[in-house]
């Protein structure tokens, strides 16, 4: 027993080795005072300085947060519907093909993902004249399109596992069905849709294909300048702005965590309450 326990922390430590090692050595980097990324020559915050005054990579970074922010919105919004319409409408015509529309961004390549969207948008613009060019709108249409699948997918799985009965009862002493959702289903759902909304603002965040093909001249988004001047090289700026997404990301997990324990907390109290009370 003990050596299978040995085993299984020697896999935990190797795995997250693997996973954060080079994390935390771009962060350590990303405080070196020379060049070259690779080449250790002193301490130094010169880097972030410079990513402060570069334009290009300022207005890259606010296009991707804006994007992401109303993508993950949109999103999270249709993804809710569509999950408590799989999870809750049962069997209804048209359910195998709403199923595998929904389920089709999970598995399609992004590169198609992105090219038929290109596509949809020209054929737009050409018959009604909307969107006018490739943007900001075209790439938070594009990608509010594929992250809502992965927010289906979240709710879906949490509505599955929610006892039904307690909407039941609300409905049996006369709550509305609206009321029903907004006082009973949506607070035990809303981990769910936290979750669902912080996955979808990091894959907006992190997309560089879709973005690629959705774009225009002037929404040039955080990836895509990354990538071009990775292609001519690393540079120590890069490692200082990967160290501030690392250091926003751990931020709002830490947040969202907090909120939703606190949140579990009010709920676990109140039933203790109503189960004395009772």
């Amino acid at each position: 027993m003990k050596n299978r326990s040995f085993f299984l922390l020697t896999c935990l430590g190797f795995g997250f080795a693997f996973l954060y090692v080079p994390i935390l050595l771009l962060i350590i980097y990303s405080f070196n005072e020379n060049r070259l990324v690779t080449v250790w020559s002193g301490f130094s915050t010169q880097w972030y300085g410079e990513l402060l005054r570069d334009k290009n990579i300022l207005d890259a970074a606010w296009v991707s947060l804006r994007v992401a922010f109303f993508s993950a919105t949109f999103a999270t919004a249709l993804g809710t519907i569509a999950g408590m319409v799989m999870a809750r409408f049962g069997r209804f015509r048209g359910r195998t093909m709403f199923s595998g529309m929904l389920s089709a961004p999970l598995v399609m390549p992004e590169v198609i993902t992105g090219l038929s969207l290109l596509l949809m948008f020209v054929a737009l613009e050409s018959l009604f004249g909307v969107p006018q060019g490739r943007g900001v709108s075209t790439i938070t249409i594009a990608h509010a399109t594929f992250t809502m699948a992965f927010v289906a997918v979240i709710v879906q799985s949490r509505l599955s596992q929610m006892d039904e009965s307690i909407e039941e009862a609300a409905l049996d002493l006369g709550a509305r069905p609206a009321k029903v959702f907004f006082a009973i289903t949506l607070p035990i759902i809303s981990p769910a849709i936290i979750a669902g909304w912080l996955l979808a603002f990091t894959m907006s965040l992190d997309d560089l294909v879709i973005a690629s093909f959705t774009s225009g001249p002037s929404s040039t988004t955080l990836p895509m300048v990354v990538f071009s001047s990775v292609r001519l090289g690393v540079s120590p700026k890069i490692n200082a702005l990967a160290t501030l997404l690392v250091l926003v990301a751990a931020v709002t997990i830490l947040i969202a965590a907090y909120f939703m324990r606190r949140q579990e907390s009010m709920r676990a109290r109140e039933a203790a309450a109503a189960t004395a009370d009772g």
